[in-house]
């Protein structure tokens, strides 16, 4: 029998760093784009948002083959793990590089394309990443206690990396952030590779190896297994209501809220810097009440703190504000508990040190349609309703006020009843479904 690896709080620090830069680079993506795109080139939403649904959407389904890709990197040798991951890294950079300094084109169209390429291989590199920095925390494996300990480290990084994300152009513009960007990636990523060296992981047995050959090539074993299947019912629901408000986040605070202009990061760097000071917190509610329960706390919280929101109008900054730490703090459960509550799953499977990048892979596919569905959804139907950024027409400030307050609260609630049915009423662990 192994003896299970522990993680130090100084270990997982190294090994989360990487979060960092990715978070900085996902808020952009998904909060900075559309507004950049539609202020600056007059690109129409509807197209923005048909680009960003088909790229999120083909990131998404190529995910799962990420997946399969990052287990094998492991299988063979944390060189090729680094090697691959430098790669991702590069283009990463140079895809953001290209996405906020574009040529200068005549049309709007021209501005559409360009998106579109650069923003897919943005995606893809980033996806790759990610699910490579992902893997190494499930493969350690450990109880709760661990797990959510490891995890608090990562996503403790990547809040870090949001509200810097969030703040850093409005004051100092996008040279100064893509270079930090860089010095980041790469800085975080010799420190990770230097955490994989020590092997800290789960290895990859010949045992383990000769019972993967079937799994490893069935992409849809994840899905065939129940237990996967609720956890990813709820994770989507919860993540569909997160991701629309994201996505409308910088119109409404323009449109709706009329907030000056340098109070637009405030309350972005309130939300995520709330989330980062509440990680200890559901941390504690981990060990008090486990994973579901905690979850189920947070999604509350998140409920009562934004059901008022779609009331506020004109001049109420403060209102908001106090909106954006309270959901903060709810955003802490949905950073720590999910992830860990995978990981419990991929161990009560047996599938540990032998799956885990498919299971991740699938998982970030699911995280892709969030994104896609709130983008690609909800901006062409504002624009359908009337609504057009920079004006303040009553029907369309109607539409806004609907789509970012009172959608991410129906779904919100839904999300919470599934994970009350699925997780806390009855056991959703089940033992696992062979695929041959």
């Amino acid at each position: 029998m192994s003896v299970q690896p522990q993680a130090s709080h100084s270990l997982s620090f190294r090994a989360g760093l990487l979060a960092l830069p990715l978070a900085f680079v996902a808020l952009p993506m998904y909060v900075n784009l559309p507004h950049f795109y539609a202020t600056q080139f007059a690109v129409p939403l509807a197209s923005l948002g048909a680009v960003l649904l088909f790229s999120r959407l083909a990131d998404a389904l190529i995910d799962p083959l990420l997946g399969r890709f990052s287990d094998a990197l492991y299988a063979k040798s944390t060189v090729h793990v680094v090697g691959v991951a430098l790669a991702y890294a590069l283009g990463l950079l140079l895809s953001f590089i290209a996405l906020f300094f574009p040529p200068s084109f005549d049309e709007p169209f021209a501005y559409v394309m360009w998106v579109a390429v650069c923003v897919t291989v943005c995606h893809l590199t980033f996806s790759g990443l990610s699910i490579l920095h992902q893997a190494w925390a499930s493969r350690l494996g450990g109880g709760a206690s661990q797990q959510s300990r490891v995890l608090a480290w990562r996503e403790g990084a990547g809040l870090v990396g949001v509200v810097t994300a969030s703040v850093l152009p409005v004051l100092a513009g996008w040279l100064p952030t893509t270079f930090f960007l860089g010095v980041m990636l790469f800085l975080s990523l010799f420190l990770w590779s230097l955490v994989l060296k020590q092997g800290r992981t789960l290895p990859y047995s010949d045992a383990a190896t000769q019972q993967n050959d079937g799994a490893a090539k069935d992409n849809y074993l994840p899905l065939r297994q129940i237990s996967f299947r609720k956890l990813l019912i709820v994770f989507l629901l919860n993540g569909i209501a997160s991701a629309v408000p994201a996505s409308l986040v910088m119109f409404f605070v323009e449109d709706q809220i009329q907030a000056s202009a340098n109070m637009s990061p405030l309350f972005l760097g309130a939300y995520f810097l709330a989330g980062t000071l509440s990680l200890p917190l559901w941390l504690k509610s981990v060990r008090m009440f486990g994973l579901p329960k905690t979850w189920l706390y947070g999604m509350a919280l998140a409920i009562v703190s934004f059901v008022g929101v779609g009331f506020l109008g004109p001049g109420d900054e403060m209102a908001f504000l106090a909106v954006c730490i309270a959901s903060g703090m709810a955003l802490g459960a949905d950073l720590v508990v999910p992830t860990a509550l995978l990981n419990r799953v991929i161990d009560t499977l047996g599938h540990r040190g032998r799956a885990e990048g498919l299971y991740l892979g699938w998982w970030n596919l699911a995280s892709k349609l969030n994104l896609a569905l709130a983008a690609g959804i909800c901006l062409p139907l504002l624009s359908y309703w009337g609504y057009t950024p920079g004006t303040q027409t009553p029907e369309g400030l109607s539409a806004l006020s609907l789509a970012y307050g009172v959608l991410p609260c129906v779904l919100k609630l839904l999300a919470l009843a599934t994970l009350y049915v699925f997780w806390i009423q009855q056991p959703a662990l089940q033992p696992a479904i062979r695929s041959d």
